[in-house]
């Protein structure tokens, strides 16, 4: 908080007096912009490209500070964000470009985010933020929940499992000597002795159709789905995508993982998704209290105690992040295909959101 507080006193004081004086009085999502740019800072993790013959690169960090602008403003699109700058001499002016012919072309713009989707570039820099301003703080609960992510690209067809058959055998108790093969691990008893690194390369990423149930009626999309571990504040901590028909369930222990490394909470709050032995087993093992919605199999219900209904409310933080990110940051208009660039698109805005966010912990 110490060091939000510094960067709120420079802002005030130094920051916004000096902009107005050169580009003139700011509009508030102006100095909203300037907020989110100062704290992110992501032309401090961008390499411009080595090149060696024909005309100069693009600068690349002016170009990521416009895609962070571009989520910030909720533009649907790059060429509304190029049309944006080319009539508000102030934004352009904030995002490093003094004059309107010095704006790259539209086909510049989607150059650059290849490179910083290959990179991962708004990956890295929200987790060194992440890891800056919250590290230092013991977070209360973390809130985990999924949400759909809508994509405009051909589904890809599931390959079919071909398992040989196992050998068939009696009913009954095995004679001695007789050898029973041994059930397959499942993938969630895998996960933990596994590294995160491995957990990740084996997770499906492929655009495909999802399914779930909302207020009792099914619903059906074409994309993927987007895991996310929520701090108190709508503060997004981890975040996995991955295709839309992977259960909730087998990304829980790959962001347990990544958000014990970020941060440190207390308690896991979790919907009757999540409701696993091993999910549950492996949150106390990291030191954390899981606070688990019983899935009702068997038609079985077990009521929560009083006091961990009152905490498990607090997870209606995720469903209020969704919707911020879902109709201010980007979440419904992705037009890029690909799982690296509907992560990276995602990403930008979950940037502009964690530094909104984070300046709101001031307030």
């Amino acid at each position: 908080m110490s060091i939000l507080s510094q960067f709120w006193y420079c802002i005030q004081t130094s920051l916004f007096p000096y902009l107005e004086e050169e580009i003139g009085p700011l509009t508030e999502k102006q100095k909203e912009l300037v907020k989110v740019l100062e704290l992110v800072r992501i032309e401090e993790y961008v390499k411009n490209p080595w090149w060696s013959r024909g005309r100069p690169l693009k600068d690349r960090k002016v170009l990521a500070r416009a895609y962070i602008a571009k989520m910030v403003y909720n533009f649907p699109t790059t060429k509304d964000l190029i049309d944006r700058l080319e009539t508000d001499r102030a934004l352009r002016q904030i995002c490093g470009w003094e004059k309107k012919g010095e704006i790259p072309s539209e086909s510049t713009f989607s150059r650059s985010f290849d490179e910083f989707s290959e990179s991962s570039l708004p990956s890295h820099v929200h987790e060194a933020m992440i890891k800056k301003f919250i590290n230092t703080r013991i977070v209360g609960h973390i809130s985990r929940d999924s949400t759909d992510i809508m994509s405009r690209e051909k589904a890809v067809n599931k390959p079919k499992d071909i398992a040989e058959p196992r050998p068939r055998r009696k009913k009954g108790r095995p004679r001695k000597g007789e050898e029973v093969m041994s059930k397959a691990p499942s993938r969630l008893e895998r996960q933990v002795e596994m590294r995160l690194c491995e957990i990740l390369s084996e997770l499906p990423k492929a655009c495909d159709f999802g399914f779930k149930k909302k207020n009792g009626k099914s619903y059906y999309w074409k994309g993927y789905k987007l895991h996310i571990d929520w701090a108190d504040g709508e503060i997004p901590v981890s975040m996995l995508l991955t295709s839309a028909s992977l259960h909730d369930s087998q990304a829980a222990i790959p962001l347990a993982k990544m958000s014990a490394e970020r941060v440190v909470n207390l308690y896991d709050l979790m919907d009757s998704a999540y409701d696993a032995k091993q999910i549950e087993e492996y949150s106390a093992v990291l030191g954390h209290k899981p606070i688990i919605d019983c899935n009702p199999r068997r038609g079985k219900k077990f009521k929560m105690d009083p006091a961990e209904k009152r905490r498990y409310d607090e997870r209606s933080t995720a469903e209020r992040g969704f919707s911020l990110l879902k109709e201010s940051f980007g979440g419904c208009t992705v037009r890029v295909r690909g799982y690296k660039k509907v992560m990276t698109h995602l990403m930008f805005g979950m940037l502009a959101l964690t530094a909104l966010r984070l300046w709101n912990m001031l307030v």
